[in-house]
């Protein structure tokens, strides 16, 4: 891809949604405003997801085996939810993302395969 296709391919996602992965295991999803050369990103309308913490896992862990004892903690699924806050606009730094993903509706993905058909 030369440099004036990844312009226009940058172009084309200004006000999608996009997932934006940070090193510190940290998920941005906002709306693309603008990128630099240094490749930061910033979002707009952005909520900031978390992993939980150790003893957010211990305690679910805990009350799983308090419910029902007969049944080892170590058997058991867990399941414990990302916390999530609103954050508004964002900047993300170029060197502390290390994914970045579309999030296309049902109806977005259809469009864009039938584009790509033409």
């Amino acid at each position: 891809m030369d440099e004036n296709q990844a312009v226009q391919y940058l172009e084309s996602l200004i006000g999608q949604t996009l997932r934006v992965h940070a090193t510190d295991t940290r998920i941005f999803v906002g709306a693309f405003k603008c990128t630099d050369s240094a490749r930061n990103i910033i979002l707009a309308s952005t909520y900031e997801y978390r992993f939980p913490g150790p003893s957010a896992v211990r305690d679910a862990a805990t009350d799983a085996e308090n419910q029902d004892p007969a049944i080892g903690a170590a058997s058991q699924n867990v399941q414990v939810n990302m916390t999530s806050r609103f954050i508004g606009l964002v900047v993300v730094p170029g060197q502390h993302i290390t994914k970045i993903e579309l999030e296309e509706t049902p109806q977005q993905s259809r469009v864009r395969e039938t584009l790509k058909k033409s």
